[in-house]
């Protein structure tokens, strides 16, 4: 998710995009960086990110609670990065992603945030710390966070190779995503990434067209029909990059997609219409068809999750009263409200024990249990999201982020990625 702000800009409540607008209309106003000088509030955080967390709900919480105003500045992945890189003064906070990391550390734009001021610090999920889940070892080709999570110090470009008191991101969401199908359409089971380009659904096939995640989705297809097994998916060399599009354009020119979609709308449209029946598919679009009355499945794979996660982050020029206010946001987002939020939507929160805390138990049975519902789940805006009886897609928290086989990543040769991408697109 990775390009999480076209989620948010579907129109789905929980993506509160307009609600936000304004600030970022007011950001342009002054050069790209919020007015905060301007603002008569003491206790004021301007939030850069891509609007996953950006909820005007949590902001209002957060006010209520904390007496801190959010000021929220959604923008894209890519102007995230932009403006860590060259405006790191125009921002108190960061939400950005785990694959970024490479990129941005680098810069000495972001300080490594301390350890001993995260008070859930020792709770967050080990997926993150020691990659994982249930004390067994889950996939980690791509950017895998316990690859990023630490910095050798405070003001460090290098990351640690084993844990420090420095902490690049403090996690705020992440998930494991997978293909969506049209159950009723396709009338029999799927287990396999290989079923992507399988002829029999020539025409009625789709993949994002997004390079950086559309390519994870393409070689965890390629790997599944056996045609080649990849060291690291999240960093290939530029034989395997044409390999992988080279399996892509022959499906392609065959007739195996109907479309590419860049936008969530399209993928929701594209399945709730029935024109596609196997697609790369996020979360909250499952939910979007759902909500049609339209069959939808979230289908676990044999082969497992590509998986993303984000987190927050402090710019180097931060200091003082506003260090202060921002780890006391980090410390409020991780008590348990703000994660029972993000769990009933699908996600799932850096600090479990304090989310449950915050959860009613049948909602937790069915979000991280994968047991069946024992009443109707609702989303936070009271959206029903699930009948009584049914499983989540998936099953428990266990079986999904345990499942996981690679993260989100930017790849070493990434113009050259982005260009053979573009070129299957294209032919």
């Amino acid at each position: 998710m990775s390009e999480k702000t076209q989620e948010k800009m579907s129109g789905l409540s929980r993506r509160s995009f307009m609600k936000g607008a304004g600030t970022l209309a007011a950001a342009s106003m002054f050069g790209g960086v919020a007015p905060y000088v301007m603002s008569s509030e003491k206790k004021v955080l301007r939030y850069l990110g891509t609007a996953v967390n950006q909820d005007t709900t949590i902001g209002e919480k957060a006010k209520e609670d904390l007496g801190i105003t959010i000021e929220y500045i959604p923008v894209t992945t890519d102007e995230v990065t932009k403006r860590i890189l060259t405006q790191p003064n125009s921002f108190d906070l960061v939400d950005t992603e785990y694959f970024s990391l490479k990129k941005l550390v680098p810069s000495g734009n972001l300080i490594g945030m301390n350890a001993n001021r995260i008070k859930e610090f020792d709770n967050i999920v080990t997926a993150f710390t020691k990659g994982e889940v249930a004390g067994k070892k889950i996939g980690d080709q791509g950017t895998a966070p316990k690859k990023v999570f630490y910095l050798e110090g405070e003001k460090s470009k290098k990351f640690a190779s084993s844990p420090t008191e420095w902490v690049t991101l403090v996690p705020t969401v992440y998930n494991a995503d997978t293909l969506g199908i049209r159950p009723d359409l396709i009338g029999r089971p799927i287990n396999t990434w290989a079923e992507l380009l399988n002829p029999e659904f020539k025409g009625k096939a789709s993949i994002l067209n997004i390079p950086s995640i559309g390519i994870m989705d393409a070689a965890m297809v390629v790997e599944a029909m056996g045609e080649y097994k990849y060291p690291d998916k999240g960093n290939m060399t530029k034989k395997e990059i044409d390999l992988t599009m080279k399996v892509m354009t022959e499906a392609k020119k065959a007739g195996q997609f109907r479309a590419f979609w860049s936008d969530f709308n399209e993928s929701v449209n594209l399945m709730a219409s029935g024109e596609v029946v196997i697609q790369s598919m996020w979360s909250p679009a499952i939910t979007a068809v759902r909500t049609k009355g339209i069959p939808c499945v979230y289908q676990p794979l044999k082969e497992g999750y590509r998986a993303w996660a984000a987190g927050f982050a402090l710019p180097s020029t931060i200091k003082g009263q506003k260090a202060d206010l921002a780890y006391e946001f980090i410390n409020w987002f991780l008590s348990g409200w703000a994660g029972a939020y993000l769990n009933r939507q699908g996600y799932y929160s850096a600090v479990l024990p304090t989310a449950k805390a915050n959860m009613e138990a049948y909602e937790w049975d069915y979000w991280m249990l994968g047991k069946p519902a024992a009443k109707d789940i609702m989303s936070p805006n009271g959206q029903k999201l699930a009948s009584a009886g049914e499983i989540r897609d998936g099953g428990s928290y266990e079986d999904r982020m345990g499942g996981v086989a690679c993260w989100n990543a930017v790849m070493d040769e990434n113009r050259y990625m982005v260009r053979k991408w573009n070129e299957f697109i294209a032919s």
